[in-house]
Order: structure tokens, then C-alpha cells, then sequence
């Protein structure tokens, strides 16, 4: 966690602008929760991040397959994180999450170059897309089967009501066996009396 406060606060450090939106919640803590690790920050006077402990006043969760979309796309923030608690500082993550690809584009840039530094990150972006591709397609693929597989189940009603008609059918080719041995025997009976 320590790195990646520690990385948080480098890239605030050019974004004064960011930093005034987080001093607003100086004092407050959070904990994100990713599966089943989970790490909590407080926020100074400064705007900026330190290891907390303690109870937080913000929790944020969200699934460990969640996280290379939201960091594609960190506009989506309210469908893949789950908040509860200060609704405030969960207000100002969510709009400090939607620029996160801007930061990774101008630290791109500052290493390799405007040009390069862009496609550099466009390539990550597409990149981290494909995990919400591949579940994407994966649950379509999945309810497809299902939906055309549930056509050919049947269901608790219909298999009642088969093997009432089965038992019905069976019970008529009964008393039709037992009609045709009847005349058979008839039949017989008028032969012997010639």
C-alpha cells in the first residue's frame, strides 16, 4: 500500500487543483477493499494520502475482475465500486477516478514523449479492455446456452402432465389389448362350434 500512496502523491504533486478537492476531506479515512485485500488511507491538510488504520469513514469495494476495467475506464466508477459511509468523499474519489487517464497519459508523456506517451497509454487502455470484452462475451455466450438449452428442459408442470398422459395412453392401449383379446376369444368360440 505504501507504493502506491507513495505514487498517488507524486502524481498529485504537478495537480494542486486535486489536491484542493481532497484537503476539503482532511482527516477522513477510507478503506478499499479489492477480493479479499483491503487497505485503508487518510487524507492530510495538504491533500495528500497516508497510511490509516482505524475505522474508515468511507469503504469502497469493489471485485478483484472489476479492476483492469475501471482502470480502462474510471468514468465507470459508480457501477463497478460499491461505497458506503461519507458520501462526500466518495463524491470526490468518483471525480478524481474519472481523470486518472489524463495522469497516466501526462506521465506517459513526460517519460517517452507526447506522441509516444499517448499511444502508450491508449494501448494500456485497450489493453485493460479486454477482460470487460472477454467477460462480456463470456456472459453472452453462457445466456445463450442457457436460453436455448432451457427450450429443450422440461420443467417440473410438463413432466407431470407427460406422465399423466403416458399413464392415460398406457391405460388405453390396456383396455384395448383386453377388447382385442376378448374377440379374439369370441372368435375362437364361433370356430369350435362349426
Amino acid at each position: 500500500m505504501r507504493l502506491a500512496i507513495d505514487a498517488i502523491n507524486r502524481a498529485l504533486e504537478r495537480e494542486r487543483w486535486a489536491r484542493d478537492k481532497l484537503a476539503a476531506h482532511a482527516g477522513r479515512t477510507a478503506r478499499m477493499e479489492v477480493g479479499p485485500l483491503a487497505a485503508s488511507f487518510a487524507i492530510d491538510a495538504e491533500g495528500r494520502l497516508a497510511e490509516a488504520t482505524g475505522d474508515p469513514d468511507l469503504t469502497l469495494a469493489v471485485s478483484p475482475l472489476d479492476v483492469p476495467g475501471l482502470l480502462a475506464a474510471p468514468e465507470r466508477w459508480p457501477q463497478r465500486v460499491a461505497t458506503g459511509g461519507d458520501v462526500a468523499l466518495a463524491s470526490t474519489l468518483s471525480e478524481l477516478a474519472a481523470t486518472l487517464p489524463w495522469f497516466v497519459e501526462r506521465t506517459f508523456a513526460s517519460f517517452l514523449g507526447p506522441m509516444v506517451g499517448q499511444q502508450v497509454a491508449d494501448a494500456g487502455r485497450r489493453l485493460l479492455e479486454i477482460s470487460d470484452y472477454a467477460r462480456q462475451r463470456l456472459g453472452d455466450n453462457v445466456a445463450r446456452y442457457v436460453g436455448q438449452e432451457a427450450k429443450l428442459a422440461v420443467g417440473t408442470a410438463e413432466a407431470k402432465t407427460f406422465a399423466e398422459e403416458v399413464a392415460a395412453t398406457a391405460a388405453r392401449v390396456e383396455a384395448l389389448e383386453v377388447r382385442i383379446d376378448a374377440l379374439a376369444d369370441r372368435q375362437a368360440g364361433k370356430r369350435h362350434t362349426k
